[in-house]
């Protein structure tokens, strides 16, 4: 009896430790990408824009009136994927690498940011950030993003 409580002990410790070393261990990464400058001018125009191709991921919005309407992550063999809405008050990317004193006007100072995101192939998670006011009903199902 005394061996078999001491096993089942020994046996939980263990597996306990192993459970947080697996979730240290498997944190995704999280890359940030600029969607308003990869939507640019198609903004302007209403329908599905393909933004950017990733591997077998083809990212696309759907523009309306000027604004982004949808979010579609389309997998090559798998079709559709689940994308998350994520929002912020940090600017998460750069507009461009290049800064000059004119450009102030279009980083969009003290705004909130909304996020599409999707899970790659490797686990990292993609997100594309637009500023609030370029896109549709930008709160709803959207959850406040804390890095990682």
């Amino acid at each position: 009896m005394n061996r078999t409580r001491r096993l089942l002990t020994a046996s939980l410790f263990v597996s306990g430790l192993l459970g947080f070393a697996d979730t240290s261990l498997a944190k995704a990464k999280h890359n940030h990408h600029n969607g308003a400058a990869l939507v640019g001018d198609k903004l302007k125009t209403n329908g599905h824009h393909v933004i950017d191709k990733k591997g077998p991921h083809t990212v696309s919005v759907e523009t309306k009136d000027g604004k982004i309407a949808a979010f579609h992550v389309k997998h090559d063999t798998k079709g559709e994927l689940p994308v998350k809405k994520y929002k912020t008050n940090k600017k998460m990317v750069q507009a461009g690498s290049i800064h000059y004193a004119s450009y102030v006007q279009v980083q969009y100072l003290g705004t909130t940011w909304i996020g599409y995101s999707y899970v790659d192939e490797f686990g990292d998670e993609q997100i594309y950030w637009y500023p609030y006011d370029m896109v549709y009903d930008g709160d709803t199902g959207a959850v406040e993003y804390i890095p990682v």
